[in-house]
């Protein structure tokens, strides 16, 4: 699953209509990042976006795939990034307006996960203490 240096570059241009993009090696494969968010994966030398329940329908009407990956055990795992429609290489504009959702559905699930977690709650499973010097009632 090896990303070669020109794809990359080719991945960087073609990006570029929607804005600066770093392209990062990861695992097999390399992450598309803008602002440093990352919105989309390349794997195979083919381009995936990542998508959310409001934006997976849009992909799944032209035919694209998820990315899936094999784990050690042999258990295969769907990710939520999808397939780059085939004839948004040739269309800038489309390009530039899916990349945007893409990145718009990176920030939301980041901002859904920074939420989730209470900086001053304990972790689940230990049990709360008073703090030192104080008796419990």
């Amino acid at each position: 699953m090896a990303v070669s240096a020109a794809f990359r570059d080719y991945v960087v241009d073609l990006f570029a209509v929607f804005g600066p993009v770093a392209v990062k090696r990861m695992f097999g494969g390399a992450g598309i990042y803008y602002r440093d968010r990352m919105f989309g994966l390349i794997g195979d030398d083919r381009i995936y976006l990542k998508t959310n329940d409001e934006t997976r329908g849009m992909f799944e009407a032209e035919g694209s795939k998820p990315f899936t990956f094999e784990m050690k055990g042999g258990e295969a795992v769907i990710t939520g990034y999808y397939e780059l429609p085939p004839r948004l290489l040739d269309d800038p504009d489309e390009l530039k307006s899916w990349a945007r959702r893409a990145y718009d559905v990176a920030v939301a699930a980041s901002g859904k996960k920074q939420r989730s977690r209470r900086r001053d709650a304990p972790p689940p499973d230990l049990p709360l203490v008073a703090p030192r010097g104080t008796k419990p009632r």
